[in-house]
């Protein structure tokens, strides 16, 4: 009677995208409200909200292209924000360390992660390699979280943000090469190519991207054109770098490091571009990742909890591991050992979605 009366699809998953839309954002706005007077971070209501209304939930909704392409938008917004949001001093002056940072959050979880695929639970090498390095990348997921608390001023983090671009970056050229291992074509040529498409992509985003970036400031002090124009740059960036051969977030980072002294951290324009990735896009990303999660395959079988079990210990124990021996080698105190290993704990996001999925699509695995 009601589809009749008012002409309006209401089965299940929903159709209309206004309907669609507005859920979405009363998503949005109640489910920090609600898991806030549970002391549970906003960040984890919005992925278990997305858990709820998802294809392995209650089926409200479709994990289709609208929700794939706002998702995409706010994992490249959390690593732009990284950026933009960096103190270059700082991050500059900790340079060695964010690369020392970068490499034990890699190779430990590697070397845990590839051991523990081959003799636990019996997978081939190439799996296992793929696994591990779904242990060593990691997003920024908790950023927004130290963006609030205004700590993101702090050595800690800004070492961790460092060392996510690099474990990230060596995390997909791994997929690379292994992918790349079972085409054949891993050889001189495509090391060859491959770094030099990743310098060129470097020296043009660092380099000639704030000299347009400038110019356009200057040309144009409209508000919303010069926001436009930020957003531009940020996903030309992450464009070039998927053409460069490694993931669009690697783009977005140094797209944020090249507007960064450019935009000034109390302007109208960094003001805007706080909020919308804040109100919306983020958002938008974690409930895309909560779609992704199905709770009933912990009650398929032994089998598939031990799994589970082993894959979110070793993550989690090889991430703090990074963190404890970066701690001791820098001298910095637990708190800070907390916030690094806070900041990049092992989450079903970002990276390892771009891997999973695009070993999944070619067959590797």
């Amino acid at each position: 009677m009601l589809n009749t009366i008012f002409a309006v699809n209401f089965n299940l998953p929903l159709e209309n995208p206004v309907l669609i839309f507005a859920l979405i954002l009363f998503i949005i706005l109640f489910a920090p409200i609600i898991f806030n007077k549970f002391k549970i971070p906003h960040l984890i209501g919005l992925i278990i909200a997305g858990a709820i209304i998802g294809p392995n939930g209650f089926f409200l909704m479709e994990r289709d292209s609208s929700i794939l392409l706002f998702g995409t938008v706010g994992l490249l917004y959390i690593m732009f924000l990284a950026g933009i949001e960096i103190d270059i001093a700082e991050f500059k002056k900790n340079s060695k360390k964010s690369l020392i940072f970068g490499m034990l959050t890699f190779l430990i979880p590697m070397a845990i992660g590839t051991f523990t695929g081959i003799y636990l639970l019996k997978f081939s090498m190439p799996t296992s390699i793929l696994l591990a390095s779904m242990f060593a990348s990691h997003t920024l997921l908790s950023y927004p979280i130290a963006s609030k608390f205004g700590v993101i001023k702090n050595r800690a983090v800004n070492i961790t943000v460092g060392g996510t671009v690099i474990t990230d970056t060596l995390a997909l050229l791994v997929l690379a090469v292994i992918v790349g291992m079972s085409t054949g074509v891993v050889d001189g040529k495509f090391w060859l190519k491959l770094s030099t498409s990743v310098v060129v992509f470097g020296l043009v985003v660092i380099f000639i991207f704030p000299i347009i970036a400038r110019w356009f400031f200057k040309t144009y002090r409209e508000n919303i054109l010069q926001y436009i124009f930020v957003l531009g740059m940020v996903f030309l960036a992450g464009f070039l770098a998927e053409a460069a051969g490694i993931e669009a977030i690697i783009g977005a980072f140094l797209a944020g490091l090249a507007l960064n002294r450019l935009i000034p951290h109390t302007s109208p324009l960094m003001n805007r571009i706080e909020f919308v990735g804040n109100a919306l896009f983020i958002p938008f990303f974690l409930i895309g990742v909560g779609m992704l999660i199905d709770f009933r395959v912990f009650f398929t079988g032994f089998e598939t909890f031990k799994v589970a079990v082993i894959m979110t210990v070793v993550a989690t124990f090889s991430k703090f591991l990074a963190a404890w021996i970066s701690q001791k080698s820098f001298g910095f105190t637990k708190a800070e050992r907390n916030i690094m290993f806070g900041l990049k704990k092992p989450t079903p996001v970002g990276v390892r979605l771009f891997i999973s999925e695009k070993t999944i699509r070619l067959g590797s695995v």
